[in-house]
């Protein structure tokens, strides 16, 4: 990175003095229609990378060493995904070919912090990190020895714990909410990216014990990203009542789903709140059902009511069955991942098209080849069918919310997001490059691993891991992404 930063700087010293010797790029993106949504360039232009960074965007022609010929491409920033549960090599491809970039898990998240970093080094495609997770934080402390993974991507301990286990649903004592503060900030002091909460994960942690843990994050001014206590308008007040007490910045995670019915209550609760003068942002996700663990408290007694549906709304993908009662109970002793089918249309449109909602997928990890297809078509189904057919939204709003608005979420403190999420000199070469007539999703509920199409180039820091619509399969360029602890 150094090497790349020094000649960034001697063509820049060049320039200033006049030179006028042609530079050789190490790579030259040619002729594509460069969109960019932090500066609303919208033109016809050539980049010259060098090493992991874009040195010039140019109206003329520029040599190269390689040259990707982006003629009849939109050339757009690398889109960054808040919420990507599917950390390994495996979901990682599969979300390059949706023209992801930078994949995030800011909800679940992780603990402890240091060690899931390590263990991510060398395997990532895309750029990686995880928010400081207090439901991990939350089992470690109330099953010392007890190691669940990354959030909920790794749950095999918590089946064998038995059902309804404390550290999901017990209340916390004041000395062990204590134990969960000093746990997450050490997270934060780890790289963490914000606190990451699932509420509805955790329902014995108390209205107290969130304001106790959203104030750590005040403290050290990141974020809380959060999944809320149950669905609705009032469990979205709840999050932003304490906020508002304590001084935290807020994002609620896909609002879709979050709400529900409410949606238009929520989104008029989330803008008001901005105009208020919070630190308030969302996500939202382009389908119409969620996925989650069966064994997790979100279906503790009384989920009916809270998630507004019933047992043959729920599918089980390893044989796309729906449920009965007879085979809820059987697969939730046993443990996976189920479907979720409970939201309307129009209220994923309405999230999807509300100026400053971004787009995140909250892709859930692909087991034995089932999962979610959100976690491979998020931003294709998006531009395709959302921006090409629907057109519920232009083409340069929908890229801010893949690109510019997650980058700005985080840069206040996670500095080298100032240099992605953008198309300039010095930025990072995280770019997408796709055919804006056909990109579409291929993805379903029955095959959720199919990949999109119309993304034939994608570069992450000035590598290929998408070139002429293959996936290169060895590339390996992903980079930690970590946050930069402020104290009080």
């Amino acid at each position: 990175m150094m090497r790349t930063a020094t000649r960034l700087a001697v063509l820049a010293a060049l320039a200033l003095h006049g030179c006028t010797k042609p530079v050789t790029y190490d790579l030259v993106v040619a002729g594509g229609r460069v969109m960019d949504p932090a500066t609303s360039t919208d033109a016809v232009r050539h980049l010259g990378i060098i090493g992991d960074s874009i040195a010039i965007v140019s109206a003329e022609p520029l040599a190269g060493r390689d040259t990707v010929d982006a003629t009849g491409l939109v050339v757009a920033p690398g889109f960054i995904d808040l919420h990507a549960h599917g950390q390994t090599t495996g979901d990682m491809q599969v979300q390059a070919r949706d023209g992801v970039t930078t994949a995030l898990d800011m909800e679940a998240g992780a603990s402890p912090v240091a060690s899931w970093y390590q263990s991510m080094e060398g395997k990532a495609p895309l750029n990686f990190g995880a928010s400081a997770g207090h439901r991990p934080a939350r089992f470690g402390v109330f099953h010392p020895g007890v190691a669940i993974g990354h959030g909920s991507t790794n749950p095999g301990p918590i089946v064998a714990l038995g059902p309804q286990p404390a550290g999901a649903n017990q209340p916390a004592t004041p000395e062990q909410i204590a134990q969960l503060e000093a746990v997450l900030t050490q997270g934060l002091a780890e790289g963490g990216l914000g606190l990451g909460f699932g509420i509805n994960y955790s329902p014995g942690a108390t209205r107290e014990e969130i304001e106790r843990l959203f104030a750590v994050a005040a403290r050290h001014r990141v974020p809380a990203f959060v999944h809320t206590r149950a669905f609705g308008v009032a469990p979205i007040r709840e999050v932003v009542e304490i906020a508002a007490k304590v001084g935290a910045s807020l994002h609620v995670v896909h609002v879709n789903s979050s709400s529900l019915g409410d949606l238009p209550l929520s989104l008029a609760l989330l803008d008001s709140a901005r105009a208020a003068g919070m630190d308030v942002t969302t996500e939202a996700y382009p389908y119409t059902a969620g996925s989650t663990r069966l064994e997790s408290a979100m279906f503790n007694p009384g989920w009916q009511a809270n998630l507004q549906v019933d047992y043959g709304d729920i599918a089980w993908p390893l044989t796309g069955e729906r449920l009965t009662a007879t085979t809820f109970a059987k697969y939730r002793r046993q443990g996976g991942w189920v479907v979720i089918h409970m939201m309307k249309e129009e209220n994923v449109e309405r999230a999807i098209a509300h100026p400053g909602v971004m787009i995140a997928s909250d892709g859930v990890p692909f087991i034995n080849g089932t999962g979610h297809p959100r976690g491979a078509g998020t931003y294709a189904r998006i531009l395709g069918h959302y921006v090409r057919e629907r057109q519920l939204l232009s083409l340069m709003d929908a890229l801010a919310k893949m690109t510019i608005l997650p980058a700005r979420r985080l840069e206040s403190f996670v500095p080298e997001m100032a240099r992605r999420g953008r198309i300039a000199p010095g930025a990072f070469a995280d770019l997408t490059m796709f055919d804006a007539a056909t990109v579409r999703d291929r993805s379903t509920f029955m095959e959720p691993m199919l990949t999109s199409t119309g993304i034939p180039h994608v570069l992450v820091n000035g590598t290929f891991v998408v070139r002429n619509g293959e996936l290169v399969e060895s590339a390996r360029p992903g980079r930690p992404v970590r946050s930069t602890l402020r104290t009080p």
